[in-house]
């Protein structure tokens, strides 16, 4: 899989919302390769998208189609500021439940020393989260260069998550977070997407 991840500041959620769902239904059935993907707004104006391909050559001739680029300049115009964009094949998708039905998406930005350690206590912990913390349909993380990551974990609504977080982690599970905490290089930052739209080919 091949992902395009975009960030940036709107000025207007709205129509940052409307466009991204014209795009769906106007430009998605004809992108070749499209599988899926995640975009939402937080609620400080922050624009999260994360475009899903079977291979990196479908995106970039997506990326190449007059109607994307008739597209983004309208789209643009929601923005505040320029958006920054990375695109990744390193990426790890681990799923318990239906991730289309995520009331909650909480992406993590983060850095790591070692991200294919990170990445086997991820699948190492995956019986146990998944006895423990119900709420989580799954998670897809995103390998940049230099240990760079974004991680979205999906989440059935945002009240059952904040109770799972709140809910004292068994001594092994613990464990487990002690570890990926060490393996951290730089305080993460976190986008919370209370309105997530997940979307995937009709």
């Amino acid at each position: 899989m091949f992902v395009q991840i975009i960030r940036a500041k709107v000025s207007d959620r709205q129509a940052a919302e409307a466009a991204a769902a014209r795009w769906v239904e106007d430009l998605g059935p004809g992108a070749k390769g499209w599988v899926g993907g995640t975009s939402g707004v937080t609620d400080d104006g922050e624009l999260f998208v994360m475009a899903q391909f079977d291979s990196e050559g479908s995106a970039r001739a997506n990326s190449a189609r007059p109607e994307q680029d008739k597209w983004w300049a309208e789209f643009s115009k929601s923005l505040d500021g320029a958006a920054t964009f990375q695109d990744s094949n390193n990426v790890f998708v681990e799923t318990t439940g239906d991730l289309s039905q995520a009331g909650f998406v909480q992406v993590i930005i983060g850095k790591t020393k070692d991200l294919n350690r990170s990445r086997e206590l991820m699948t190492e912990s995956a019986p146990m989260r998944a006895a423990g913390r119900p709420d989580i349909l799954g998670t897809i993380s995103v390998g940049h260069q230099d240990g760079k990551f974004s991680s979205l974990l999906y989440f059935t609504s945002e009240t059952e998550a904040r109770e799972g977080e709140s809910k004292e982690r068994p001594p092994e599970a613990q464990q487990f977070m002690d570890e990926m905490m060490s393996l951290g290089v730089e305080p993460p930052e976190y986008l919370d997407i209370n309105k997530p739209r997940i979307h995937r080919p009709s």
